[in-house]
């Protein structure tokens, strides 16, 4: 195997495969990232039995070969090397990468116990990737990360004519998101997706401008993404999701437009004197005011009030702080409006304005007196 790329591809390549890897492996060839180089590209490919990430880069390729080696090693290597063009060799049971004056020695791991890779399934349809991007880190944050309930920390995508919702639950709070994509055909679709898969995803896609979604069908319980000469397959998780829609209100009996920066920094100061990170902070809407309180007479306490813009009853009610910075964060305009039934029921944070296509429903904390 002789091989040369360019350093900045090669080390985006590798970092796209490295991604994958898992912590704990249950064999050592799964710590490892395969090097295939054939015809005029090199084929960089990780694989852990659920999630397989392959990229392929442009290459002079003075000699074919496969070879498997310590993926983490190799992503810190390439990332830290100069740019310069990188020259790949097998040496005996080493592969050598040189680049400019450093040179680096890996020792590989047999090619014949790295498994195959899963290929990738039907073509369903593409979506923006930028859209793509934003509606996983606005969903992805209300995923459960309790892994003894393996459902609630997927986010389900459901795929229609003419878009693409995401919703995704940890009981406390959902958060759901529409955006508009182009199928291949009809029919509708629905997958489970692991949060932390698809979030990682969404973080490198970089300046990709769409990402070709394929789905399987019957048994193949898979679905894969695609963005250009990259792509990703994972084992969709098994289970029924909540039905989260009945958890939506239907109606509002108040209504509160809010500053989106301004409530999020009274909130963080109000918050300072909370003992322990899940003590509330309670919100009193009246009179086009809200009124932000935390803590308790015989210690430490806090209150802000921010101007308003507000319409039936006047309400009380309190949030674990940081749920309700996540939702702020996630809304991600200038204008926040908030949305209630009673201090009881669960409050919706959405986009000021007309725009639906995001909600993020937080549960209340119940207050005591």
């Amino acid at each position: 195997m002789k091989i040369r790329v360019e350093q900045e591809e090669f080390a985006e390549a590798v970092a796209w495969a490295a991604r994958t890897l898992p912590s704990r492996p249950t064999t050592p060839v799964l710590t490892g990232v395969r090097l295939s180089g054939d015809g005029d590209a090199i084929q960089l490919a990780a694989f852990d039995l659920e999630v397989s990430a392959k990229a392929d880069v442009p290459a002079v390729i003075d000699e074919p070969g496969t070879a498997v080696v310590n993926g983490r090693l190799l992503a810190e290597i390439a990332k830290a090397l100069p740019a310069q063009p990188v020259e790949l060799g097998l040496e005996g049971n080493r592969v050598s990468v040189r680049c400019g004056r450093s040179t680096f020695g890996l020792p590989t791991m047999a090619v014949e116990d790295y498994p195959a890779l899963p290929e990738l399934p039907p073509h369903a349809g593409q979506v923006s990737a930028s859209d793509f991007a934003a509606a996983v880190a606005q969903v992805a944050i209300a995923a459960s990360r309790d892994d003894t309930l393996p459902v609630l920390t997927g986010i389900r995508v459901e795929l229609t004519a003419t878009s693409m919702r995401m919703a995704a639950t940890d009981r406390y709070r959902l958060a759901v998101r529409d955006i508009p994509w182009q199928p291949a055909a009809g029919g509708e679709h629905f997958a489970l997706v692991k949060a932390r898969q698809l979030h990682e995803l969404g973080r490198s896609l970089g300046h990709a401008d769409a990402v070709q979604i394929a789905l399987g069908e019957g048994d193949d319980g898979r679905i894969g993404f695609g963005l250009g000469d990259r792509e990703l397959v994972t084992r969709l998780l098994a289970g029924d999701f909540p039905r989260y829609e009945q958890l939506l209100p239907s109606e509002s009996h108040t209504v509160a437009t809010v500053a989106t920066a301004a409530l999020t920094e009274a909130a963080k100061r109000v918050k300072l004197v909370a003992a322990e990170r899940t003590t509330p902070i309670r919100l009193q809407f009246s009179d086009g005011e809200v009124l932000l309180r935390a803590g308790a007479y015989d210690d430490a306490n806090a209150s802000e009030s921010l101007e308003c813009e507000m319409s039936g009853d006047p309400i009380e009610i309190a949030f674990n702080p940081d749920y309700l910075l996540d939702g702020l964060t996630a809304v991600g305009t200038d204008q926040t409006t908030l949305s209630f039934t009673t201090a009881n029921k669960p409050a919706v944070l959405s986009p000021a304005g007309d725009d639906t296509s995001y909600q993020y429903l937080l549960m209340p904390v119940r207050l005591s007196n």
